[in-house]
């Protein structure tokens, strides 16, 4: 498994949780994702 799937995967998780700063933090883990899959991480 490539590294920006697991934080691709991660990203969701966190994203999902119904714990209040975890959108955010969900959404930037997301998009740190989005950018390693993009240059190939």
């Amino acid at each position: 498994m490539r590294t920006s799937t697991l934080v691709l995967a991660v990203g969701a998780v966190v994203f999902a949780l119904p714990i209040p700063g975890t959108f955010v933090l969900g959404a930037l883990v997301l998009a740190f994702g989005a950018l390693a899959r993009y240059y190939d991480f």
